[in-house]
C-alpha cells in the first residue's frame, strides 16, 4: 500500500509523522549494528549473527525483515544445498553509513564522560537515600 506524503512536512516530533517510525527503526540498537556490519558488503546470516554478537536468531531475523521492508537491506537466496542467504545494504541503506559513523564516533569518544556522569549520579542517589 503506497502512501501519498507529498506536501506533508516531515517532523519526527509529530507522533503521526512517518519519519518517527523510521527514526525509531534506525535508532534500534540491532538495526544500527546490522547496518554497520553490512557496510563491507554481503554477509551470510550466521556470519552476521556472529559479528553482531548476543542477538538471538529470532530478533536478528525480525530486524533484517524490518530493514528489508524499509528498503535498507536486500536478501538474496542462493540455490544450493544447504541454501545460502546473503544480506546486503541497498543504496538507501548505504546512505545511513556516514550518519551512523558519526554517532558511533561520538558514542565511543564519550564513554569515559558518560560513565563518570553515571557514577556521580548513582553516588548522589545513594547518598540521598542514606543521608
Amino acid at each position: 500500500m503506497e502512501r501519498d506524503t507529498s506536501g506533508l512536512p516531515a517532523d519526527v516530533l509529530n507522533p503521526n509523522c512517518p519519519s518517527r517510525v523510521i527514526f525509531q527503526r534506525i535508532g534500534d540498537k540491532w538495526a544500527s549494528l546490522v547496518v554497520q556490519v553490512l557496510a563491507e558488503g554481503p554477509v551470510r546470516f550466521s556470519d552476521l549473527r556472529k559479528m553482531v554478537s548476543v542477538v538471538t536468531p529470532k530478533v536478528l531475523t525480525q530486524t533484517l525483515r524490518s530493514l528489508e521492508r524499509d528498503g535498507l537491506v536486500t536478501r538474496t537466496v542462493h540455490a544450493q544445498v544447504p541454501p545460502r542467504v546473503d544480506y546486503e545494504l541497498t543504496a538507501l541503506g548505504r546512505s545511513l553509513l556516514d550518519p551512523l559513523a558519526l554517532l558511533r564516533a561520538w558514542a565511543e569518544s564519550h564513554v569515559p564522560a558518560i560513565l563518570a556522569a553515571r557514577d556521580a549520579y548513582d553516588d548522589a542517589q545513594d547518598e540521598a537515600l542514606l543521608g
